[in-house]
This record gives structure tokens, C-alpha cells and sequence, in this order.
């Protein structure tokens, strides 16, 4: 009755992005279960300035309309799932600008991720584990990776097939990773409560 809310959270925002896919995927697999509630929220809907306050709103309150609601939105949730493209080794520059644009909305709630790129953005996955700890979020050791044959097979500059393609790959780690968010999300619910 009371199932956590997860923010799937599309961290590009390139016109010809592929993130969409698997993020339609990631959802798809966690509503099968019915056990959490989550909502896609993309970047794009969000019209974040470059980081440009005197200090992280840890210290101070924003004073940028859209940070404040970005913000609120984030606040609302009981943790997140990062659609994670690997930009030259790390996350895309509307990502990290818009973790940084809150501090205290993600604090102590999990974090998890699906993960493309031609070595499964595991470089990229490493600086947003790095963040999260920053940003005391609970990064969960499961995560979706796309990469290698399986990133080219699927990608629009590859064969363009469809994610169901590669599907049976994916399904252990993405069973793993929904079992760890739902878990640290119970957790840190009960724990704050």
C-alpha cells in the first residue's frame, strides 16, 4: 500500500539520444512488479541554468526558480534510477549539473542506474556512484550495463534492433537492481520515519 516512489531519471538531453529506449525498458520492468511507483522524469522538462549559486542549497536555499523546482521534484521522491549514457568516460554535463543543483533532496536514499555506452558506461557509472556517496545517496551494488555487441546491436548508429533483442542479457541485472532500489528504498523510508 505504501510502495516507495522511484524517480527514473533520463540524465540526456541530446536531440538524437538513445536513452529513451532503455529507459521505456527500465520502466517497463519495474511496473511488471507492482511492488514500487515509478515516474520517468527527463531532464529535458527541467530548464536548469548552469550551476550558479553562491552555495549548494546544503548551506543556503536556491534562489533560481527552476533549481528550486527541480528541487521540489526530487525532494518527492523515495529514490532513483540514473539512465546513464557514458559521455567521454563520464556522465553527460546536464546530469552532473543537475545533481548539483540539489543537495539535501537526494540525501539518504538509494540510487541505482541503467547504463549504456560501447564499454556499458562503466567509467561513466563510476564518477555518478562517486557523486551519489557525495550527495548521501545509498548507491545500490546492482546496475544495468549496455555495452559491447549488445550497446551496437541496439543503438540507432548500429543495427538499430530492438532492446527486446538483447532482453534475456539484461533481465538478471535488471531484476537485481529493482530488488536492491526497493529494498534501500524501504529501508531508508523506515529508517527516516
Amino acid at each position: 500500500a505504501n510502495k516507495p516512489k522511484i524517480a527514473l531519471i533520463i540524465g540526456s538531453t541530446r536531440a538524437t539520444r538513445f536513452a529513451d529506449i532503455p529507459a521505456a525498458w527500465m520502466k517497463a520492468q519495474a511496473d511488471a512488479r507492482g511492488d514500487m511507483d515509478v515516474e520517468v522524469v527527463d531532464l529535458r522538462d527541467f530548464a536548469l541554468p548552469m550551476f550558479d549559486e553562491p552555495a549548494s542549497d546544503a548551506y543556503m536555499p536556491s534562489s533560481n526558480a527552476a533549481a528550486v523546482a527541480w528541487q521540489k521534484k526530487i525532494a518527492s521522491f523515495d529514490g532513483y534510477i540514473f539512465v546513464v549514457a557514458e559521455y567521454n568516460r563520464s556522465v553527460t554535463g546536464a546530469l552532473k549539473n543537475a545533481l548539483d543543483q540539489a543537495y539535501v533532496e537526494w540525501a539518504r536514499k538509494p540510487s541505482a542506474a541503467i547504463a549504456y555506452g560501447s564499454m556499458g558506461a562503466t567509467s561513466a557509472l563510476a564518477h555518478l556512484r562517486a557523486i551519489s556517496v557525495e550527495l548521501q545517496m545509498v548507491p545500490v551494488r546492482n546496475t544495468v550495463h549496455i555495452g559491447g555487441a549488445d550497446f551496437f546491436k541496439v543503438h540507432p548508429l548500429g543495427a538499430n534492433a530492438p532492446i527486446e533483442d538483447i532482453e534475456a542479457g539484461l533481465l538478471p541485472s535488471a531484476i537485481a537492481t529493482l530488488d536492491d532500489v526497493v529494498w534501500w528504498a524501504n529501508a531508508t523510508k523506515a529508517a527516516k520515519a
